[in-house]
């Protein structure tokens, strides 16, 4: 199992649009094989920061999606509200917890 961690800059102004089109990443993701898990995030002191969190079965899963055609399509609007410099890191799970409710 790996988790992959995105954090990008946004350009001003473009938080609600580019939002919107991770959260219908995520919906697509949901039927993508080895999908286990995702997370938008916002840091409380950096407004135009996002950070998103992707937990996969494995690291091919996780290429695997990025040749989907539908991701490709909302990539290239993403990348016009944000700023080129993002910063991608995979990590090996090495133990999980949740809450066992």
């Amino acid at each position: 199992m790996i988790t992959v961690v995105s954090t990008m800059q946004l350009e001003s102004n473009s938080e609600k649009e580019w939002d919107q089109l991770i959260r219908e990443r995520f919906r697509s993701a949901r039927d993508r094989a080895g999908w286990i898990s995702g997370q938008l995030l916002a840091p409380s002191d950096a407004p135009n920061t996002r950070v998103i969190i992707g937990t996969w079965k494995s690291r091919q899963d996780w290429e695997a999606w990025h040749e989907d055609p539908a991701f490709l399509t909302s990539r290239r609007r993403l990348d016009e509200l944000q700023h080129i410099d993002h910063q991608t890191a995979l990590y090996d799970v090495i133990e999980g917890a949740q809450a066992s409710n």
